[in-house]
């Protein structure tokens, strides 16, 4: 009779937190467990409770934003957290009853069968930090420049309609002229820009003729209030993420000389954070790698894609991996003889991808828009858009790990490259059917 094997225990000290908002349940190796509060005395006397009973590894799951705390005070400790997904830890049937989720995580953190996620380090979870509340107050801000449209609509006023941006500094300018009581259209429009006092004049004035009511001025007081508001928390946000730069990038390097060539930075967006020598913090930061070389790369997507994944892409093994944690590769799952895929969720790295990718739809002379543009031509826009994410991630970390180097190949190339594979493509077909395939007459005169 052959033994039954028996799943080896490789830590027998390993532990495991159930972490939760009030309460922390940890055990050991499935032993007894116990509970501890989520106070900051009560964290201290967690670690304190795991180094005495000589625990070096401890797992638990990233619920919410409260592990935060908690992992934060074991990483210092120098404990090896792993942070593993709650669908790993699950029961199985009737292991409820008997044993709690920290006893159950334990007992799989001591046999090796949890594996951790990515946690960046604590560098790059700082400027994560700042970029995330930018990115809040950038969507609020958005939304008070939504007000100040409704409030326009609701005096039938049509200047957003007219110029292009109800934010920049024509607008800015004649709406401020309005709040203070400025009611004359041709005053109004000489506080524009040239070009639209010479093209537009008559659409403005046109524009500016409404029913001055007194409590929807005082509702567009307070949206251009707002507006200007996080405006100053963005900026605030930009001063901490560029001292966070700057400490980490070291002490600035003597400039090169004038006859050096730099290559020019990307034009930044209209919200890229207004940080003084942002090119060379981030080439510097990237081991002096220019990922804006890249398409769809500019200075701002990649401090976002930064602060999401940092710089040492190493813990992914080949870029596959990497794409497959972004969300960007569909999961594949196979019972017996029938196949099938699984929907992977996109993580913020990945949208991030999405939304470089969709700015090339309409390029005119890069590969990866007529790429784009194909693809969408076979499978629709959404799917070519997460194909073409995918192809910039790929990118991403070849020349993050590999330092390979990209050049665009273009556009024309790339069709003449898709219709080479169609020829050889219809080639073969014909072999097959016994047929041969032979150039047009007026394909022959060209040649």
């Amino acid at each position: 009779m052959t033994p039954t094997p028996i799943l080896p225990v490789l830590d027998p000290l390993a532990g495991f937190v159930d972490v939760g908002r009030e309460q922390m349940y940890v055990s050991i190796a499935g032993g007894p467990h116990e509970v501890f509060g989520t106070v900051t005395s009560q964290l201290h006397r967690l670690r304190d409770w795991l180094r005495e009973r000589g625990v070096k590894s401890v797992a638990m799951e990233a619920t919410g934003v409260y592990w935060l705390p908690l992992y934060g005070v074991l990483e210092g400790a120098g404990f090896e957290v792993v942070m593993v997904n709650g669908k790993h830890t699950r029961n199985l049937p009737g292991r409820k009853t008997d044993m709690k989720d920290c006893q159950w995580g334990a007992t799989l953190h001591a046999h090796g069968l949890l594996r951790a996620g990515f946690v960046p380090p604590a560098h790059i979870r700082r400027l994560q930090d700042y970029l995330r509340l930018r990115t809040d107050h950038l969507t609020s801000a958005a939304a008070s420049v939504q007000h100040q449209q409704k409030t326009l609509e609701r005096m039938n006023v049509k200047l957003h309609d007219v110029i292009s941006s109800l934010v920049g500094a024509s607008g800015q300018k004649v709406i401020e002229a309005i709040l203070a009581a400025e009611r004359d259209a041709d005053r109004l429009l000489a506080l524009c820009d040239v070009q639209i006092q010479k093209k537009k004049a008559d659409r403005v004035k046109e524009s500016l003729r409404g029913t001055w009511v007194e409590e929807h001025l005082f509702a567009l007081r307070q949206a251009v209030e707002d507006w200007q508001h996080f405006q100053r928390q963005m900026a605030a946000c930009d001063r901490q993420i560029e001292a966070v730069l700057r400490q980490i990038s070291g002490p600035e390097e003597t400039p090169p000389a004038p006859e050096a060539k730099i290559p020019a930075a990307k034009r930044p967006g209209v919200n890229a954070p207004q940080i003084e020598g942002l090119h060379g913090l981030l080439v510097k930061w990237c081991g002096d790698k220019d990922l804006t070389m890249l398409p769809a790369h500019t200075d701002y997507s990649l401090l976002q894609l930064i602060g999401e994944v940092g710089t040492d892409l190493t813990k992914w093994p080949t870029e596959k991996h990497f794409t497959a944690w972004l969300g960007l590769a569909p999961g594949s799952h196979q019972s017996g003889k029938r196949k099938g895929s699984v929907r992977r969720k996109r993580n913020r790295a990945g949208r991030l991808f999405c939304v470089m990718g969709r700015s090339l739809a309409r390029s005119k002379h890069i590969a990866l828009g007529g790429y784009y543009r194909r693809m969408a031509g076979r499978r629709g826009g959404l799917v070519a858009n997460i194909a073409l994410a995918r192809k910039l991630a790929e990118w991403f970390w070849r020349v993050m790990v590999k330092g390979v180097s990209y050049v665009e190949q273009g556009l024309a190339q790339y069709e003449a490259q898709v219709l080479e594979t169609k020829r050889r493509t219809l080639q073969r077909l014909a072999k097959q059917l016994g047929h041969v395939v032979l150039p047009s007459l007026a394909q022959l005169q060209r040649t």
